[in-house]
């Protein structure tokens, strides 16, 4: 049975994927640009059939996602189309900061390295190929501002056009690098679910008639670009999988293809099938996951955000229980930190590790410490940490912290004078 309610091509090419399956009840369907279960109203994600796959093909492959086109719902020939090849990016041996949180084996995961700066890129890059595939004209999403730059500048590559839809009290930064690629960036007063409820609406009227939006129609592709951190962390760390993670949450979409990334590999024997602790982040001015984890709940109460962490600031995040459940089913927890322990925790891990780490890696790292401080974190296990964005694009959290050591006379006496106080 399909669902799709645009034309489709005559022919597709989604690699090994061969259906949506519904997350709820198991009813599957065809492919195409569909994201809930019409029995059900659960959501869709992709099924798929692998062949055999071994750890020499992988490394064969080119420096970026497209080293695990066949774990992805992508054609073999991906790697050739016009695209921003994101992902390959630093696993940082984070000795120093290890040192002062007493951790024995601590990585950094450094995602800031992507094309525009933020492990978006990772996703919208599989929506593209599925909004070739759909034969969609316009990429479109509703973002909390790291989304908006990776749609507008993945677009611009592919030679789509774009519109994409924010709060209108995003960072100026998320702004600039949202418009500059080109297409629409449409501010909506409101917060983000208010926007995301708008583009729902908008997919059902005939303004929005060929648009592939990332995080909504396309949702089921886009969602397994986040399979690539953990393809990468495995690979990184010499095929093994680490003993815990920490990673951010808003939609709670990349902490549950991240688990999902992890079984696949244990699944074609590409690494040892061994426990690993799921830890998610989230800020305390939009914590309804934390919440519900602390209260043994399986379902969260809905928030208006109010924090820093604003690509986190996803009051009602569609995955919240499915994060629950694997965080639980891993040992795990869900934590939270307040918006004066994330700017502490940015600066930790710029003057330990010479990361400067947007306000979602501030959340990761803060949770890390406060896991550590409080005595409930494996200081033996081996650890990583997400940093999914660059620090450049929230500078307004640091700002007070900006500032000259000292301003002084040009002349070797005034800054003697100084280096004396």
């Amino acid at each position: 049975m399909a669902l799709a309610t645009h034309d489709k091509p005559a022919t597709t090419d989604f690699g090994a994927a061969v259906a949506l399956s519904c997350r709820e009840c198991g009813t599957r369907y065809d492919l195409g640009p569909d994201f809930a279960c019409i029995e059900c109203f659960g959501p869709l994600e992709v099924a798929y059939e692998f062949g055999p796959v071994t750890r020499e093909e992988i490394a064969a492959g080119p420096a970026n996602v497209w080293r695990y086109r066949a774990l992805l719902p992508v054609p073999a020939d991906v790697a050739d189309k016009p695209n921003l090849a994101p992902g390959w990016t630093k696993l940082v041996r984070a000795d120093r900061l290890a040192a002062e949180l007493g951790l024995r084996s601590l990585h950094i995961k450094d995602d800031s390295g992507n094309p525009t700066h933020s492990f978006k890129d990772r996703v919208v890059a599989i929506a593209v190929e599925a909004a070739r595939n759909f034969g969609f004209h316009t990429l479109s999403c509703s973002s909390t501002g790291n989304l908006a730059g990776a749609v507008t500048a993945a677009a611009a590559r592919a030679g789509l056009d774009a519109c994409v839809f924010i709060p209108a009290d995003l960072e100026q930064a998320k702004v600039v690098m949202g418009s500059v690629y080109g297409g629409r960036l449409v501010g909506i007063e409101g917060t983000y679910d208010e926007v995301n409820r708008f583009c729902s609406e908008l997919i059902g009227d005939p303004l929005g008639d060929k648009w592939g939006f990332v995080n909504v129609n396309l949702r089921p592709y886009y969602a397994e670009g986040s399979k690539t951190l953990a393809y990468e962390i495995a690979e990184q760390l010499g095929w093994r999988l680490p003993e815990q993670i920490v990673i951010p949450i808003a939609s709670g979409s990349q902490l549950t293809k991240i688990d999902k990334g992890f079984a696949e590999l244990i699944k074609l024997g590409l690494v040892e099938d061994r426990p690993y602790k799921v830890i998610g982040a989230q800020a305390a001015g939009c914590a309804p996951v934390a919440t519900a984890f602390r209260a043994g709940h399986d379902v969260i109460k809905p928030v208006k955000p109010n924090t820093i962490a604003k690509s986190l600031a996803i009051g009602n995040p569609a995955d919240a229980p499915y994060v629950l459940d694997i965080v639980r089913r891993t040992g795990g927890v869900v934590e939270d930190v307040t918006d004066d322990q994330i700017v502490d925790a940015i600066r930790l891990l710029a003057r330990t590790e010479g990361i400067f780490a947007e306000t979602a890696g501030g959340v990761t790292v803060g949770v890390l410490t406060k896991l550590v401080r409080e005595g409930r974190l494996d200081l033996e296990a081996e650890t990583v940490v997400l940093n999914t964005g660059d620090g450049l694009k929230t500078l307004d959290a640091v700002a007070d912290h900006a500032r000259p050591s000292a301003v002084i006379r040009p002349s070797l006496d005034a800054f003697r004078a100084t280096v004396a106080e």
